[in-house]
């Protein structure tokens, strides 16, 4: 028998809801829809967040609801991220998603990478 993906109800992660919100056209008309939070090596410090649709979540992922939208988080990651806050900013000059992240030792001056 495989594990099933495990809803929290503590979360690893928080989002705005104004994060929340520009992922909603993305997901439209995905049967499944949901947000994969991920890291991945690179970046000017180390590691690099990585954010993509999915449509269906890994048989071990932990799924939390944010604001009416679905993410998916692979348990490796957790040490990484946990206690981090997804944020969106509109500005012209530095938009974008914006992750505040305790964990994180050093990061870049564009703030898409960091260093544990």
């Amino acid at each position: 028998m495989t594990e099933q993906a495990t809803t929290q109800t503590t979360h690893v992660i928080s989002v705005t809801e104004g994060a929340a919100k520009r992922f909603v056209g993305v997901l439209e008309g995905k049967s499944n829809p949901g947000i994969r939070v991920g890291v991945t090596g690179g970046g000017c410090a180390g590691l690099q967040y990585d954010l993509k649709p999915c449509e269906d979540p890994q048989d071990v992922d932990i799924v939390e609801e944010h604001h009416g939208v679905t993410f998916f988080i692979h348990p490796m990651v957790v040490p990484y991220i946990k206690g981090t806050i997804l944020d969106f900013s509109d500005d012209l000059m530095d938009g974008g998603f914006k992750f505040v992240n305790p964990n994180a030792q050093n990061s870049c001056g564009c703030g898409t990478s960091f260093g544990i």
